[in-house]
C-alpha cells in the first residue's frame, strides 16, 4: 500500500502538469520554496494541511477535491481482503466500553 504522502504528492504534480504549470510559478503563488514543493509532489515531504491548502489555492483547486482524487487511487490500488474493512458508518459511532473493576493507587 502506498503512503499517503506519496499519492497526494503524485496527484498535485498531475494537476500542475495538466495546467502547464511550472514548480517555480506554483511555489510562488503558494508560499513555499521550489524545493519544498518538489519534495512534496514527490512524496518525500509529509505538508501540512495548511501546507496543501495553500498549494491548492495556487493551483485553483479545492482541498477537498485533492483529496478525493487521492482516495480514489488509493482504492485503486488494491482491493482489501475480505470481511478486513470497516464499513465507514461503523466509524462513526464511538466502541463500546465495558467498566472494569477499579484500581486504586497508592
Amino acid at each position: 500500500m502506498s503512503l499517503l504522502r506519496r499519492v497526494i504528492g503524485g496527484v498535485l504534480r498531475r494537476i500542475r502538469l495538466r495546467q502547464g504549470r511550472t514548480l517555480r510559478e506554483v511555489a510562488q503563488a503558494a508560499g513555499v520554496s521550489l524545493p519544498y514543493l518538489s519534495e512534496v509532489e514527490r512524496g518525500r515531504k509529509e505538508a501540512s494541511s495548511e501546507v496543501l491548502a495553500a498549494i491548492c489555492r495556487a493551483l485553483g483547486i479545492h482541498l477537498a477535491d485533492l483529496l478525493e482524487e487521492a482516495r480514489d487511487e488509493l482504492r485503486r490500488e488494491r482491493p482489501a481482503p475480505v470481511g478486513s474493512a470497516i464499513p465507514l458508518a461503523r466509524l462513526d459511532r464511538a466502541p463500546a466500553t465495558r467498566t472494569g473493576p477499579h484500581l486504586r493507587v497508592g
